[in-house]
């Protein structure tokens, strides 16, 4: 407490000792967070910085130690949100990282071209069921607004299961050559 009260009046030294004393467990609580030790380099540097400009509202409810934990899991949050927002991959091939292990933070979710191949193949899927013939539109509109079993699509479209089987057949043999 007495480095606290020192470092709190203005006295670098004091923060400075602080810092070699919180370093280590704060620097294993990022890693764990983060689970990337240059991502939890950069947390604890933001934490340690973050608690010295703020250190002057520290008011003591807590043990110092507990209050830096706080700010060094908040800095940790941010960077793995930044990292969700933009992912970054190293090209560093000296890197103490698992390669495997890069490779799976990288965003998962699709680019915006994907996105759109995706949406026009459906709207080319849906122009083409659309020019189906009725008889054999109905059924496959049934089959994909309800999802269900071929005995279930038969029973809504009042067909025997022999009859539907039949006309999904070749609704999808006729968007094949359609769609290809």
């Amino acid at each position: 407490m007495q480095l606290v009260s020192a470092a709190k009046s203005g006295e670098h030294h004091a923060f400075v000792e602080l810092f070699h004393r919180h370093s280590a467990k704060i620097l294993r609580t990022t890693l764990r967070v983060t689970g990337n030790h240059h991502d939890a380099e950069d947390a604890m540097q933001d934490a340690f910085l973050n608690a010295y400009a703020h250190i002057a509202k520290f008011d003591g409810r807590a043990q110092f130690g507990s209050w830096l934990i706080r700010i060094a899991i908040n800095s940790s949050l941010i960077i793995l949100r930044k990292r969700r927002i933009r992912p970054e991959t190293s090209i560093d091939s000296s890197s103490d990282i698992d390669s495997s292990y890069v490779w799976n933070l990288i965003d998962s979710s699709a680019d915006i071209e994907t996105h759109y191949f995706i949406y026009e193949r459906t709207l080319r899927l849906r122009k083409a069921i659309g020019r189906l013939p009725p008889k054999l539109r109905s059924v496959v509109e049934i089959q994909q607004a309800r999802d269900g079993s071929l005995k279930e699509t038969a029973e809504f479209a009042n067909l025997s299961v022999a009859a539907a089987k039949s006309r999904l057949l070749r609704a999808r043999q006729a968007l094949r050559r359609t769609l290809v």
